[in-house]
């Protein structure tokens, strides 16, 4: 005997919920996919009350000079090397290229202390590491930020190194030049608590906290939530680093299952934005993030199992959570993806009048490259808790009819991409989506571009443009640059970053691709799974644990759409109205025995 729905649509909505970032990406939040059935019918809250808006709880150092040494304390978590080398008499050419580097002349500098720094001119350990450090801020002076990148992170291994506190500012001079698949938070996390603190002076405060945030995306990257969160706290108000702090602080929250403080912190970003708070990319989008991760908390945090496993409602969370759905701006990119989560809510409140109403808004046509096939899952499920078999049968053959082609198409394009070392191949494909240039059947490419249109694998290109530009800038390099050691160095380290790059790309590209594939077909089996109960509610052969889950006539009466003070009612006549997006109702009644 299969579970009832209302079980396996619990296990896997509370999961799917849990707000999740990409790596490394702070304006890359997923949406969460709400549950399909499993098979049987749902489970209506027993005297549920569909929720009403709801409420929400109430919720220095010495400064460090870039070229004076300073006493390296040990790196984040590495072993201790030892003392640091000495730097004793420089040679004459050492001297020189220093002299070259006070001036500023930058290229004949970088190619003068890379000979330093590489043993040519004879100086100790000591002036080489002092060269290797100066020649890196040459070629970042030079904009050749993914060759200055290199020797930093080199000199970030090693804790040891005379300048390895001073190339903690550079790193972060670097996190605001290079995209962030460069990885620079990597980097970071070589450092201590106590190396940032020497930066907690109020010359170097604004960098203090970058560096505070930048450790404490690592610390989340590495599943260290509690490390995370305090160094997220550090980020103060007055800082443009303070609402990412306080969003990764509220996800960290939720990896806790830690539901109040995690509202708290995004109830701090919506209060930060709405005072001005400074160096915010997009305010408006950034708000309605918050209140999108705001009601998803909420949400999660409304639905229990009870020692029988069956879910008990929370309404009073529930309405708390569609309030903040309601809050997301019907301009915004996320507010399609709020109605569709707010109409699963619906659904385990029993208002199934304003579920369907909610996907009766998505279908609109003012949306035509909107993609949730799993809302006809959700219609389906609901006729078929209230008994309307040919209704409910009639959706699931017009989804399968409608997807099953798509998911053929997807699959065929996929496999063009089989086998090892397709992540090439598919970064040009990616490019060839967003360039509106992809060779894929008409009937699938919208969900083609959808699957491949979040904001990380829009960094991902960011990232190799960034490197095509500084490979540019080197072509316009001298001769004497170019054709040097360093610029075979350079050179390298721009084609290495770049064919990693391209192959990340690709290969998160492709992933994307292949989970929105598996989605698919899980509701195609969800939709045959529906089909199998439906023939078994007929012939009167359904489970008694589902059988016992549907709506009786009596308790339909709730769904039957009533004008009050505030709202009349206006029959749908097959023309859809911008003003009325969002208000639809659909009466439903029980055609049930019970």
């Amino acid at each position: 005997m299969r579970k009832t729905l209302a079980r396996t649509l619990l296990l896997a909505k509370v999961s799917l919920l849990s707000l999740t970032l990409a790596s490394g990406s702070v304006y890359a939040q997923p949406k969460p996919k709400p549950p399909a059935p499993k098979g049987g019918a749902p489970t209506p809250p027993k005297g549920g009350t569909a929720p009403k808006g709801g409420t929400a709880p109430k919720g220095g150092g010495t400064e460090i000079e870039l070229d004076e040494p300073t006493t390296p304390a040990a790196g984040g978590g590495q072993k201790d090397l030892g003392p640091p080398p000495q730097a004793g008499q420089m040679t004459e050419q050492a001297a020189q290229a220093k002299r070259l580097f006070d001036g500023e002349k930058w290229s004949d500098a970088a190619l003068a202390l890379n000979r330093v720094a590489k043993g040519e001119t004879g100086d100790d350990e000591g002036n080489k590491q002092l060269a290797q450090y100066h020649l890196a801020i040459a070629l970042y002076r030079l904009k050749y930020y993914q060759a200055a990148y290199g020797i930093f992170s080199e000199i970030a291994d090693k804790p040891n190194h005379l300048k390895f506190n001073e190339t903690l500012l550079w790193l972060a001079k670097l996190a605001t030049d290079l995209p962030e698949p460069a990885d620079i938070v990597e980097r970071v996390g070589k450092y201590s608590d106590d190396q940032i603190k020497k930066f907690d002076n109020s010359n170097q405060r604004e960098l203090f906290w970058q560096l505070n945030y930048l450790l404490g995306r690592y610390k989340y990257r590495n599943r260290q939530y509690e490390d995370a969160i305090r160094l997220f706290g550090k980020v103060a108000r007055e800082s443009k680093y303070y609402i990412k702090g306080q969003f990764f602080q509220g996800i960290s929250y939720v990896q806790l299952r830690k539901s109040i403080p995690a509202v708290q912190s995004f109830q701090r970003v919506v209060g930060a934005i709405e005072e001005g708070a400074e160096g915010v990319e997009d305010e408006s989008r950034m708000r309605d993030l918050a209140f999108l991760s705001m009601a998803r908390t909420y949400y999660s945090a409304s639905i229990r199992l009870d020692e029988n496993g069956q879910p008990t409602i929370d309404s009073t969370k529930l309405s708390a959570a569609v309030k903040y759905w309601n809050k997301v701006d019907v301009g915004s990119e996320y507010w399609l993806d709020g109605l569709f989560e707010e109409s699963w809510a619906y659904f385990m409140a029993g208002d199934y009048a304003h579920a369907l109403g909610n996907i009766h808004t998505i279908q609109a046509p003012y949306f035509p490259a909107s993609y949730y096939p799993e809302a006809e899952i959700l219609k389906a499920v609901i006729y078929f808790a209230n008994c309307q078999y040919d209704d409910a049968t009639t959706i699931v053959a017009k989804f399968q009819q409608k997807y099953q082609p798509i998911y053929d198409d997807l699959a065929k394009v996929l496999k063009k991409y089989t086998g090892e070392n397709q992540e090439e191949a598919f970064y040009k494909f990616l490019k060839d989506v967003r360039d509106d240039k992809a060779d894929v059947p008409p009937r699938i490419k919208i969900v083609v571009k959808n699957a491949l249109s979040d904001r990380q694998l829009l960094r991902h290109l960011q990232y190799v443009q960034v490197l095509d530009d500084e490979g540019k800038r080197f072509q316009k390099a001298s001769g004497a640059f170019k054709e040097s050691a360093l610029g075979n160095d350079v050179k390298d380290a721009l084609q290495l970053a770049r064919d990693i790059a391209v192959r990340n790309a690709g290969q998160l590209a492709r992933e994307r691709y292949e989970r929105n594939l598996a989605e698919l077909n899980e509701h195609l089996r969800d939709s045959a799974k529906i089909l199998i109960d439906i023939t078994a509610a007929q012939r009167n052969q359904l489970d008694a644990a589902i059988a016992g889950t549907q709506v009786s006539v009596q308790e339909s009466q709730r769904n039957i759409v009533k004008p009050d003070e505030e709202h009349v009612i206006w029959p749908f006549d097959g023309e859809y109205w911008r003003d009325e997006l969002g208000f639809y109702r659909q009466t439903i009644t029980s055609k049930c025995g019970r």
